[in-house]
């Protein structure tokens, strides 16, 4: 009877040990999970978004089943629409899509996104990243408010060998020469320069900022907004003329004023111009599409087409320069507490999102082309010969960089260069008028700070 009892003991002992040990249920996991809001930058139209949801998104969650993602996306203005909305009723999302400054100006001038810097320190992250990458100086809130996961090049001259073979003709290493091939190029069909200058963006962005860079000198930017320097100073105002001479010399068709940014890459692509002007970011239009496999220039005809930054201009101040601003990243909202899990939680959400392996891939589909990460080898990866050769010969093209206006300025001081460069192409204004409009802004803003 000892020996029944002692088993019958033995065995409840077991099943309430199993009871005990057995997993938990669904409900009771997710409400131990820390739920982070976060709102996605998603172009649904590009290359790398069919894979999107799966390397970046599926794949963190399952590794980190302890946090429940709660992800919006949204592209273009309804998403810079939607921060400004959440940042007006306080009710930003955990973790964000952000630009250092231009149009997320708002979440760095308010201070709406934590300092990022403590805890890169804290996990010794500096050597992981380029110095530019993580200089706090490079952001509008003057400290670090983003992860950034690449550096952007604004202004990037696609040359096209075949067009320039078919005329017998040398890529252009001055301007000087480049407005010398205007009636060789056009006797035979082509444009010179290629630019889509409908929106009046591209013109600020992928040009005039470099040229006035130029003409003006490094730390422009600075010495205007120190009130050391005007807009209406005789250098910024030449920068402003070159851009006419352009158009008055052929070098750039007043047709580019027409032009839409999402033809202009297939125009190229058929070699209707010897010359194309965009940003780095714009290689992608050329890559094999990874979810269709369809490609507007293929990789044998890739090889025909070099990068390198704009001419030298004669005259300028400065020469083989190149336009840079830190590019986009991840941040966190500042209401976060410091040390907390939620803290932690979307710290380890953004570290994975500006990662090596996610800009690895990102620079495999084109979604970038110069990593933040120091430690990527990008010979490893599968690029195309154009991708190759952006990242193996552009920051081999120049000397010095200088600022992106619309990364420099308020959006309110920006618009009317913006805007003025469109109407110096119309001939509709002169350089004199546009850059005294551009100083009336800047004094406009100053008050209201």
């Amino acid at each position: 009877m000892k020996e029944k009892r002692f088993l019958f003991l033995l065995l409840t002992a077991t099943l309430i040990f199993a009871g005990c040990t057995k997993s938990k249920p669904r409900t009771e996991l997710e409400s131990e999970q820390i739920q982070l809001r976060v709102l996605n930058y998603f172009d649904m139209t590009a290359a790398s978004s069919a894979g999107e949801i799966s390397m970046m998104w599926d794949s963190f969650s399952r590794a980190n089943p302890d946090i429940k993602i709660v992800r919006e996306d949204l592209f273009n203005e309804p998403f810079h629409n939607k921060v400004e909305s959440y940042a007006a009723v306080g009710q930003l999302p955990d973790v964000m899509y952000a630009w250092p400054s231009g149009r997320s100006a708002t979440l760095h001038t308010r201070h709406l996104l934590k300092d990022l810097g403590p805890l890169v320190q804290r996990d010794n992250l500096a050597p992981l990243y380029t110095a530019e990458s993580l200089d706090p100086k490079g952001q509008a809130s003057g400290y670090l408010g983003i992860l950034p996961r690449t550096i952007t090049a604004t202004s990037v001259f696609y040359i096209n060998l075949e067009v320039l073979n078919d005329c017998g003709l040398k890529p252009a290493a001055t301007y000087a020469e480049l407005k010398a091939q205007v009636p060789v190029l056009k006797a035979r069909g082509y444009d010179t320069v290629l630019m889509a200058n409908v929106d009046t963006w591209v013109m600020q962005s992928c040009l005039f900022s470099l040229v006035a860079g130029r003409f003006c000198g490094e730390n422009w930017e600075q010495s205007i907004l120190n009130g050391q320097s005007k807009f209406t100073d005789p250098d910024f105002v030449a920068a402003l003329g070159f851009i006419k001479t352009l158009y008055d010399d052929g070098v750039l068709s007043r047709e580019t004023l027409s032009t839409d940014y999402g033809s202009v890459a297939g125009q190229f692509a058929a070699n209707k111009g010897a010359y194309f002007l965009d940003g780095d970011w714009r290689v992608a239009a050329f890559v094999t599409d990874k979810s269709t496999g369809e490609v507007l220039i293929s990789p044998e005809r890739q090889k025909n087409i070099q990068i390198a930054v704009f001419p030298d201009i004669e005259g300028a101040r400065l020469n083989k320069s190149e336009s840079l601003v830190l590019g986009t990243g991840w941040g966190m909202n500042a209401r976060i507490e410091d040390g907390s899990a939620k803290e932690e939680a979307a710290w380890r959400l953004i570290k994975w999102l500006s990662g090596k392996e996610i800009q690895s891939w990102l620079l495999e589909t084109g979604g970038i082309t110069t990593p933040s990460r120091s430690d990527i080898d990008v010979s490893r990866l599968k690029l195309e010969p154009i991708q190759q050769h952006i990242v193996n010969n552009l920051y081999k093209s120049f000397d010095t960089t200088t600022a992106v206006i619309d990364g420099a300025f308020a959006t309110e001081v920006y618009t009317p260069i913006n805007d003025g460069l469109h109407a110096i192409g119309t001939e509709t204004r002169t350089p004199r008028e546009v850059a005294e409009a551009a100083q009336a802004a800047l004094e406009a803003w100053k008050a209201k700070q």
